[in-house]
């Protein structure tokens, strides 16, 4: 039984930030994680969703943290078969539509990491919305080959 009550306690305490659906305005975010990073010399990159329940459209200007210093927009793009991230100056939300930072699409790229990002630990990110204002997520960190948090729908 003691076993019982320890295990139900740790999974309780275990972090699960990625799955959190925050709120700002008519902005919801949800499914905020990150991959662990090999040291501080490569950029760190975030991921998540946003999803506008409004009936006016809103623009994610911009994300800020304490883990970059140089956190910007970006978005991969493949051009004849080569890949590039361009900055993004912003990222419409349109009203009633859900926009994702995914692997190999739009990322938040943490340029300058401020330490390593470690796997199980979380860091704060900002967005902010042009009419929502800011919202600040927790930010999960999965392992360094991680496709995703294991959310339930």
């Amino acid at each position: 039984m003691k076993t019982l009550f320890t295990i139900l306690a740790l999974s309780l305490s275990a972090p699960a930030y990625a799955c959190e659906t925050l709120r700002v305005g008519d902005i919801e975010v949800s499914n905020a994680w990150s991959r662990a990073s090999v040291g501080t010399n490569a950029p760190g990159v975030a991921y998540l969703t946003i999803r506008n329940v409004g009936a006016v459209d809103d623009t994610l200007t911009s994300v800020s943290t304490p883990a970059a210093n140089m956190p910007m927009l970006h978005e991969t793009v493949v051009t004849d078969g080569v890949a590039s991230m361009p900055h993004l100056m912003a990222v419409p939300v349109a009203a009633g539509q859900t926009v994702m930072l995914q692997p190999g699409g739009m990322h938040a790229m943490l340029m300058g990491l401020t330490e390593p990002l470690k796997k199980d630990a979380s860091f704060p990110l900002t967005l902010t919305f042009a009419t929502a204002g800011e919202v600040t997520v927790p930010v999960e960190v999965l392992a360094l080959g991680a496709t995703g948090p294991d959310c339930a729908p």
